[in-house]
This record gives C-alpha cells, sequence and structure tokens, in this order.
C-alpha cells in the first residue's frame, strides 16, 4: 500500500508528534541520557510554542503511560476542573442556556501544566528547567510559524485589536500579523517560564518540581489569572461582555490525579483508554459492538467497512451521551457499558441502513437522558468548519481550533501516550503578565441539571482528549491517539482495526483514506448535531460514496488529505520500534534510532 514516508524503525528509540520540531526535541532528550517520560514533558512544552493555534499553557492534557520497570500502565488526569462559582444558576443569571465557546466564562482549571510536572517528577529523571530549555528557547528567540498559524492569527485580527487587546500585544508584534514561516518569539511567554525555573528550589529534584508545581498553582500564576478575571469584561460569542468565574483558590484546591486507564480485551490485544470523564470509552465500547461483527473480512476501504464503523460509533457515543460525566459525581454503568452480553443486544441495531436515531441503550437503575436540540443548532452556524478538529466560534466567526499528541517509547521500553490540547490562541484573550491565554474547555458542560455532564462546581467537563494504548499478548505494544475532537475516538479506532484485521503498518494505516460522523451533539458550543452525516476522504472513489447513499447516509466527500491528524510508536516482542506521523497539514513527524 502507497504511504507518504517509510515508516520509522529503531532499537534506541521513537517519537512521534504532530510537529517536526517537537518530535526533534522529545529524540534529542533520548539522545542525552532522559527517559520517556523526560521526553514527552520536553516535547509537549514545544508543542505549546509551536503550535499555539492547537494547545497552550492554560490547556488540558490526559496521559497514558508505560512504566516498564513496573510493568504497569497508568492514567494521568490534566483535565481541570469547573471554578467553584461555576453553577447553572450563574449562568441562568446572565440568561445563558450554553456556556460560550470563547471568552472567560467557559474557564476551568488548566491542567496540563501540573499533568506535566508529575508525570516528570514520579516518572521522568531531569530538571524542570531541563525540560523546559527547548520550548524556552523557541519563546524567547523564536519559533518557525507554519502558515495555519499566521493564518488563524490574521482572521483574530480584528477582534484583538478592538477588544482582546492582550492578545495583540502578544500576536501582532509591531502592530502587523508574523509572516508564515518567519520566526515569532513569544517574550512573555518567556518570561514566565523563566520566573518557574528560578522558583525550582528544594533540596531534592522532586521538591523542586513541587515548588514550580506551587507557583503555578499557589503562587504568581494563579495570582495572575485571578486579577485578570475578577477584573477584566471580556467579549465573547454571546456578543456581550462577562468577567471570568476562575480565582487563585479554584488552582490551590486542585492537582492532577493518578488512576488505573479502562481496559478492552480484542482479539489478542487489551485497549486502554481514560476513564468517562474524558469520551475515552467510546473506542473499547466500539470494539464491544464489532466484536460481534466479521469486519476482518471486509474491504478496510470499502463501503461495508464504513458502513458497519459509523453504525458502531452512533450506538457508542449515543451511550457516551447518556451516561459519561466526572465520576466523582454521578455514577457510570462502565462495567455494563463494556460487557458483551450488553453490546451483543445493542450490536442487533446495526442494520443495512443508516440510522438517523440517537439510541443511547437502556440498563437497569438508569434513565437515559440525551440533548435532543442539537440539530436545530446547526442553523447557528455561519460557515460550516465540516467538523474537523476542535471548533471555538469567535465572535467574528467561526475559527477552526484543533489538538496535539504525542507517543513516546525509550530504550527501556517506557512508552507514554498524550494528547494535549486547550489554551487556543484564538478563543481567549492572552493573560497580562504572562503571555498566554486560559483553556475554554467549559463549553463541554451541559447548562441542563440532571446530565452525567451538567455543570457543578469543581466538576471536570467530560473531554473530548483522548490518547490510546494497546497492549499486544499482555505486554505494551503501542502509543498513539490523534487531534480531532469528536473525531478522536473515531479515527484512531480506524487506525487501530486496519493494523489488527488487516495487517498494515503504523503508516499505512495513517495515511490510508478515512472517515467520520458527525451524528450526536458536539462537545464544543454550540453543541451542533447533524444526524446521519459521514464524511469521507476525497480520495475514495465515487462509487463508494454513492453506496452510503444508496444506504441512507447523508454522506459527502472532504479533500483528498482531511481526515486523521494520527501518529503512533509501537514495540514488537524482537525489540523493534516503529513510528509513524500524520502527513496532513504537513506538520507531524515521527522520528527515531
Amino acid at each position: 500500500m502507497f504511504t507518504t514516508r517509510p515508516e520509522i524503525a529503531g532499537t534506541f528509540g521513537v517519537v512521534a508528534s504532530t510537529h517536526w520540531l517537537a518530535s526533534s526535541t522529545g529524540m534529542a532528550v533520548l539522545e542525552r541520557g532522559g527517559n520517556a517520560f523526560d521526553a514527552a514533558v520536553a516535547t509537549a512544552f514545544v508543542l505549546q510554542v509551536a503550535e499555539p493555534h492547537l494547545n497552550g499553557p492554560g490547556g488540558d492534557v490526559p496521559i497514558i503511560l508505560h512504566d516498564a520497570k513496573a510493568g504497569t500502565q497508568r492514567v494521568i488526569c490534566g483535565q481541570g476542573p469547573s471554578p467553584r462559582a461555576a453553577t447553572i444558576a450563574a449562568f441562568d443569571n446572565l440568561g445563558l442556556d450554553l456556556i460560550p465557546g470563547t471568552g472567560l466564562l467557559p474557564a476551568v482549571v488548566p491542567g496540563a501544566f501540573d499533568a506535566w510536572c508529575l508525570l516528570l517528577r514520579d516518572w521522568g529523571t531531569w530538571e524542570f528547567a531541563d525540560v523546559l530549555s527547548f520550548a524556552l528557547g523557541y519563546a524567547r528567540n523564536g519559533i518557525h510559524l507554519v502558515p495555519r498559524i499566521s493564518a488563524t492569527i490574521e482572521t483574530m485580527r480584528p477582534l484583538f485589536e478592538t477588544e482582546w487587546k492582550s492578545s495583540a500585544k502578544v500576536y501582532l508584534p509591531g502592530g502587523a500579523v508574523p509572516g508564515p514561516r518567519a520566526l515569532f518569539a513569544r517574550p512573555a511567554l518567556a518570561d514566565t517560564w523563566e520566573r518557574l525555573c528560578h522558583e525550582a528550589t528544594g533540596q531534592t529534584r522532586e521538591a523542586r518540581i513541587d515548588a514550580v508545581r506551587r507557583a503555578w498553582y499557589q503562587g504568581f500564576v494563579a495570582d495572575t489569572v485571578d486579577r485578570f478575571f475578577r477584573g477584566t469584561d471580556v467579549l465573547d460569542v454571546t456578543g456581550d461582555r462577562h468577567r471570568g468565574l476562575l480565582t487563585a483558590e479554584d488552582f490551590a484546591q486542585w492537582s492532577a490525579t493518578v488512576e488505573d486507564p479502562i481496559t478492552y480485551d480484542y482479539h489478542g490485544h487489551t485497549v486502554l483508554k481514560c476513564g468517562p470523564w474524558s469520551q475515552g470509552p467510546v473506542f473499547p465500547q466500539q470494539l464491544a459492538l464489532l466484536k460481534q461483527i466479521d469486519t476482518a473480512s471486509m474491504d478496510p476501504l470499502g463501503a461495508d467497512f464504513i458502513h458497519t464503523v459509523v453504525e458502531a460509533a452512533k450506538l457508542a457515543y449515543a451511550d457516551r451521551e447518556a451516561y459519561y460525566g466526572d465520576p466523582n459525581f454521578c455514577r457510570v454503568p462502565l462495567r455494563e457499558l463494556l460487557s458483551d452480553g450488553y453490546n451483543g443486544e445493542r450490536a442487533r441495531l446495526i442494520a443495512a441502513t443508516a440510522s438517523m436515531e440517537l439510541r443511547p441503550g437502556t440498563i437497569p437503575g438508569y434513565t437515559p437522558l440525551v440533548d435532543s436540540n442539537g440539530a436545530s443548532r446547526s442553523k447557528l452556524l455561519s460557515g460550516d468548519t465540516g467538523g474537523a478538529g476542535e471548533p471555538t466560534v469567535a465572535n467574528l466567526g467561526v475559527i477552526g481550533a484543533d489538538t496535539c499528541h504525542i507517543d513516546v517509547i525509550d530504550k527501556h521500553g517506557n512508552m507514554v501516550s498524550a494528547t494535549p490540547s486547550g489554551g487556543w490562541l484564538q478563543s481567549s484573550p492572552a493573560v497580562p503578565g504572562l503571555g498566554f491565554p486560559m483553556g475554554t474547555r467549559g463549553q463541554m458542560f451541559w447548562l441542563k441539571p440532571g446530565l452525567p455532564n451538567s455543570l457543578e462546581p469543581g466538576k471536570r467537563p467530560r473531554t473530548t482528549l483522548s490518547p490510546s494504548f494497546a497492549l499486544r499478548d499482555g505486554k505494551a505494544w503501542m502509543a498513539f491517539g490523534t487531534p480531532g475532537g469528536e473525531q478522536q475516538d473515531q479515527w484512531a479506532l480506524i487506525m487501530f482495526l486496519r493494523m489488527v484485521h488487516h495487517k498494515m503498518s503504523i503508516q499505512e494505516a495513517i495515511d490510508a483514506p478515512s472517515f467520520h460522523t458527525e451524528h450526536w451533539p458536539s462537545s464544543f458550543w454550540p453543541r451542533v448535531a447533524r444526524p446521519g452525516k459521514v464524511v469521507i476522504e476525497g480520495r475514495y472513489p465515487d462509487a463508494v460514496m454513492r453506496d452510503l447513499r444508496t444506504r441512507g447516509h447523508d454522506a459527502s466527500k472532504g479533500d483528498d488529505w482531511s481526515e486523521g491528524r494520527l501518529s503512533g510508536a509501537r514495540l514488537e516482542a524482537d525489540g523493534q520500534m516503529f513510528a509513524g506521523a500524520n502527513p496532513r497539514g504537513m506538520q507531524g513527524y515521527a522520528v527515531g534510532r
């Protein structure tokens, strides 16, 4: 099968990510004696400078790691919770029935920083300043801008100049949009990072990292955000100006947590995902549905495969809507949702024609409630991003945003899969004195009471961020994932199925044309659903699209290279490591030796 590049092979280490500078940074750490955890943290901080339209210091990250020495896998939850003042009544008083997708109101505690520090402290070997040095150098001296960043800033320029003037100081140096392929420095961010490095005091490496964490969550970072949010009215997508709800106390009361991943066995493989505070369980739930069906005999590029996978996705994501939420606040029946008995019954709903319904299953003791107005909200959009990525909507129009991904394996067999996102330059104004914006993940809450994902103070929004990990025959095998919002656990699933059943390599599975559906309510403002909509990559033959339409799908074609942002790294029994990355967008790269 054609591939855009070779699948990387090595025995020393491999790194794959959504940007070549980040991947090369991770590899440089491995070459200098760092382990996979050190490399992942250094890679992540570089992504915050290299892809500010896709992630930032004020964002979130879920991480799945494999500790080779202990032989265990763990999840680090870097999804921060809602502010104490964030109640449904507070938004009712503002006349809002949805949390806006831009501005200060949707901000939650930024979880990525603590999650990366926790990974570094407990599994890494390097000092904080050492892993940060690569990103700090780029922020101080300038980093190469891909054209998409310049285009995003240009689109936001009128808003920056008239309303979000703190962002104009960061992203319009000299009053102008930095050009494509120019070097772009972030002096305010560099100052913030240098100050954090100076805070790294203590007798041990662990104590020094904890001192940095305190500086962020109980020190100058939290205090600076608090002052900005209390004293600034910010124009958001509602057309009104609002102050933020996030406070320094919200920062101080939270820290990243470590937990066991959820697991599901499928044809000699065990898939590991984050818990139902993310959409992660829809991946194994789709596998549980497809276990009942012989997808191995289907053409992986054919209409039968697309139809079957799409119909399984509709059922799993309907259950996401009905049952998933922060398990600290609601009971989530994961055992039942992933059981073969439950999914055997659900799989019978996959018919020869496309369903137009949102059909959650029924579990004794639970009342499945789902939003029924998503389709009508599609009229609110004045310009359609086609569902790709994670849409955030600025007052001046629809501005596409997305996410990043990181996969690392080191010579010891340690592995990391992480999906950082949020804190986009186009969704919230930069905090003066810090040089970066807060995230807007709170838009994923519902303002209707009684749902698993309804807003409550101190609750985690059900994030779409969803790294993936798999064991083969009980041994750590592959770290993989993708940006893409609702598509993350569609594209990653398709990649996994093609590798398991059709023996594709990582790069073959990434390069093969892919697809997605937008059948259920989006997790992003304005929470649009498009029942029956299926988008296939332009490289599919027209006959495939005609076949899908005959089956009742609202099928359309995207561009030739438009579906998927995947990367992955795997470790085989003979000690060889393999990695691949996404060619779409000309940013993703895998490196190794």
